[in-house]
C-alpha cells in the first residue's frame, strides 16, 4: 500500500509587514573612547562616519532588547505573539551557548509553542533570518514569522583595540514576515567564504587567557575567568584593511546579483539599506551600484554605530520614521560580516 503524504498549503509569496526597534538611551560620543586608542574625534569621523553610538545598560540584556523590538513590530502588524508560527533571533552576543535567546523571546512575547531558534551569522544574520522566514512562509510551514537582529557588542569590546572598538554599538531591530498575495521578498543571494574565517573573529588573546589563569592559580580568585556571566568574555577583533577591501569590492558584486535576482534596476529602488559597517563602505557601495539620487541611502551608523545583526532592521526603522513616503517602495538590503558570510534581498518596505 502506498501512502501519499499530505501537502503543505503554499501561499503565493511573503513580505515584511512591520518593523520594530529597540535603541538604548545611553549615547557614547567619540570623545569617551579616544583615550585608550590614542586617537581623536576627527579621526573616527573621517574613517567611519560615526559621531556617537548607543550602548546598553546592565539591565538592557539581549533578550530585553529583542523583546522590545519584537513587541513594536507585532503592534505595528496588528498581531499578537500567539499569531506567530516561528521566532528567529540573529545574534552573536547572547552569553549562553544554549538554550537559545529565541526561546526566551518567544516566551516573553507569548509566542509559545512556536518553534524558536538562534542564527549565528554576525552582520549577515538578519538577512539570513529573512531568507529563512521567507522560505518558511512560501513552503506553507508558517504564515507569520518574527525575525530579530539583536546585539550587545559593548560586552565584547577591547577598548584599546584601534581596529574595531570604537565602531561597536548595541540595539535590536525586528520584522514580521507574513504570507502575501504579491511577492515582497526577492530570492536571496547569500553565501560564505570560510577561507577568510579569521578576518573577523571573537576570541581570547593568549595573553588574556594566560593572565586570567595565572591570577586564579596564585590568588584563588577566579572572577577574572568566570566574570559576571560565568565565563571570560572574548573580544571582537578584525583585520580592518582586509575587511574594507572585501566589503567594497566583493559585496558590491553580491548587491548587483541581488538586483538581478529580483529583476529590478537601481532606479527601481526607493531605498538602499546596507549593513551599517562604515560610512565609507556605504558611500562606495552607492557609487559602485550607480544609485540615482532618488534612492534614499540608510546612514544610521552615524548615531548608532555598528550593531552587527541589528543594523539593517534598525536602519530600516529609522528610514521609515524619517521618510514615511518610502512605505511600499522597494529596498535593497545586504548584510556581510564574520565568517565571512553575506546575504542580500530586495524587499518591499512595510
Amino acid at each position: 500500500m502506498t501512502v501519499t503524504l499530505k501537502q503543505h498549503e503554499r501561499p503565493a509569496a511573503s513580505r515584511i509587514v512591520a518593523v520594530g526597534a529597540y535603541r538604548p538611551a545611553n549615547l557614547v560620543p567619540n570623545e569617551d573612547l579616544i583615550g585608550p586608542i590614542d586617537s581623536s574625534d576627527e579621526w573616527i569621523r573621517q574613517r567611519t562616519g560615526i559621531v556617537t553610538r548607543q550602548r546598553a545598560t546592565a539591565e538592557e540584556t539581549v533578550p530585553v532588547m529583542a523583546v522590545g523590538a519584537a513587541r513594536e513590530a507585532l503592534e505595528r502588524a496588528g498581531l499578537q505573539g500567539s499569531d506567530l508560527d516561528a521566532v528567529i533571533v540573529s545574534t552573536v552576543t547572547f552569553p549562553h551557548a544554549t538554550p537559545s535567546a529565541a526561546a526566551l523571546v518567544a516566551h516573553e512575547i507569548g509566542a509559545t509553542p512556536a518553534p524558536a531558534y538562534d542564527v549565528s551569522a554576525a552582520c549577515a544574520g538578519y538577512c539570513y533570518g529573512v531568507a529563512q522566514a521567507d522560505a518558511l512562509v512560501r513552503s506553507g510551514t508558517a504564515r507569520h514569522v518574527l525575525v530579530v537582529g539583536v546585539e550587545r557588542l559593548s560586552d565584547v569590546v577591547d577598548p584599546t583595540d584601534r581596529s574595531i572598538s570604537f565602531l561597536l554599538g548595541d540595539g535590536a531591530g525586528a520584522v514580521i514576515v507574513s504570507a502575501s498575495d504579491e511577492p515582497g521578498i526577492s530570492p536571496s543571494v547569500w553565501g560564505s567564504d570560510g577561507e577568510r574565517w579569521s578576518t573577523i573573529s571573537m576570541t581570547h588573546s593568549q595573553l588574556e587567557l594566560r593572565d586570567a589563569v595565572e591570577h586564579a592559580r596564585t590568588t584563588g580568585d577566579a572572577s577574572a575567568i568566570t566574570g559576571a556571566e560565568g565565563m571570560l568574555w572574548p573580544t571582537l577583533r578584525q583585520d580592518g584593511p582586509s575587511v574594507f577591501r572585501w566589503a567594497v569590492w566583493s559585496m558590491a558584486k553580491v548587491a548587483r546579483e541581488a538586483l538581478d535576482a529580483a529583476g529590478v534596476e537601481p532606479e527601481d529602488l526607493a531605498a538602499f539599506i546596507p549593513h551599517q559597517a562604515n560610512m565609507r563602505i556605504i558611500d562606495e557601495f552607492a557609487k559602485q551600484l550607480k544609485l540615482p539620487e532618488s534612492v534614499v541611502v540608510a546612514r544610521d551608523i552615524a548615531d548608532a554605530g555598528n550593531t552587527s545583526a541589528a543594523s539593517i532592521p534598525l536602519a530600516m526603522h529609522r528610514l521609515l520614521e524619517e521618510n514615511p513616503e518610502l512605505t511600499g517602495g522597494l529596498a535593497l538590503q545586504i548584510g556581510f560580516g564574520a565568517g565571512l558570510v553575506y546575504g542580500a534581498q530586495v524587499v518591499r518596505l512595510p
